[in-house]
């Protein structure tokens, strides 16, 4: 792969400034470190390969410690049979080639990875991810419509290390709970993006104890989920059902819309640290929700709305440089 335009100068102007009269192979790992980060992914890996200290310095872990692919999506169309989704070649040859090129330069030193929403991964891709980033300890999945239960959790059993994780929402998700309470003892933080009713919160709840942080944030929420969360999980500090959907009723009958939260509830959440709701009619988002019936239509909406959580050690900000828009134009070719 080229530079692109002016790429090359720049690192050497910026390099004479920063290491005097030095020889490049002389420069300092740290100062090298510092250049490196003004690039991306695609630039730093012909970077990589001009000698052995630029090579050292472009798998520096401070340059790989987050590895944000949140602009990378698939193309797909939605389909009636499993796994409800079409995906192009062109897109799973992409996701291919950016995952060659960010475990090859990083090194294992991945510790948080983000994909984006409609993101349409195989086992293969998870697989390789994970046997390649093994000291994991923050993952946002993607839409996992192709990814198996045995794929989730063969790369689970990987990561050890694994503190958090931000998913999107499942029919049957206990296998997951229970491969995460076996797996990974410091597994502290977990955001769901869907569905979150009494079967979801039972599961948590036998299989996750001890988890501290909890985000339902825009998603469809049963009330007896809420309260079997509120007075079961003993652990729990910090609790987000900001813009959700709230209903209440049997799941036989037509459930009812909660209005607001009665005082049971916020009496129940006062021994929480933090607690975070909003069911305001004026609110943006929780408009959204009402309009998508409780299960929130992502690719509707902005680019970085799905990013975004009241709780603050989940919300995912701005995208990281290692993987911009420029990024995805060079691979598409």
């Amino acid at each position: 792969m080229q530079f692109r335009r002016g790429v090359g100068s720049r690192l050497v102007k910026m390099a004479e400034a920063r290491a005097g009269a030095k020889r490049w192979e002389e420069m300092e790992i740290d100062v090298l470190v510092k250049i490196f980060k003004e690039l991306n992914m695609i630039e730093m890996a012909p970077v990589s390969r001009v000698c052995r200290s630029w090579r050292m310095a472009c798998a520096d872990p401070l340059l790989w410690k987050t590895l944000d692919l949140g602009l990378l999506k698939s193309n797909f169309i939605p389909t009636r049979a499993s796994p409800y989704v079409w995906v192009d070649d062109r897109s799973d040859r992409r996701l291919t080639g950016v995952l060659k090129i960010a475990m090859a330069l990083s090194r294992g030193s991945v510790s948080c990875m983000i994909f984006h929403f409609n993101l349409y991964m195989k086992d293969e891709h998870l697989n390789y991810i994970a046997e390649r980033c093994p000291h994991l300890k923050r993952l946002v999945l993607p839409a996992w419509n192709r990814i198996t239960k045995t794929g989730i959790c063969q790369a689970i059993r990987r990561w050890e290390e694994l503190e958090s994780m931000t998913m999107p929402t499942i029919l049957y998700p206990p296998y997951i709970m229970e491969e995460i309470s076996r797996s990974c003892k410091n597994f502290s933080q977990l955001k769901i993006m869907g569905t979150f009713d009494v079967n979801f919160a039972l599961s948590i709840h036998t299989n996750l104890p001890r988890l501290k942080v909890l985000s339902v944030r825009c998603s469809r929420l049963s009330k007896d989920a809420l309260l079997f969360i509120l007075d079961k999980m003993e652990n729990l500090e910090v609790l987000n059902i900001s813009h959700c959907l709230i209903t209440e009723g049997p799941a036989s009958s037509s459930k009812r819309i909660l209005r607001e939260l009665d005082s049971t509830i916020l009496e129940k959440a006062l021994r929480l640290h933090e607690f975070f709701y909003c069911m305001d009619s004026t609110c943006i988002s929780c408009r959204r929700m009402k309009t998508d019936e409780g299960l929130m239509r992502w690719y509707r909406y902005e680019d970085w709305f799905w990013r975004k959580d009241e709780v603050s050690s989940l919300d995912l900000g701005d995208y990281g440089k290692l993987f911009d828009e420029w990024c995805v134009n060079q691979v598409c070719r």
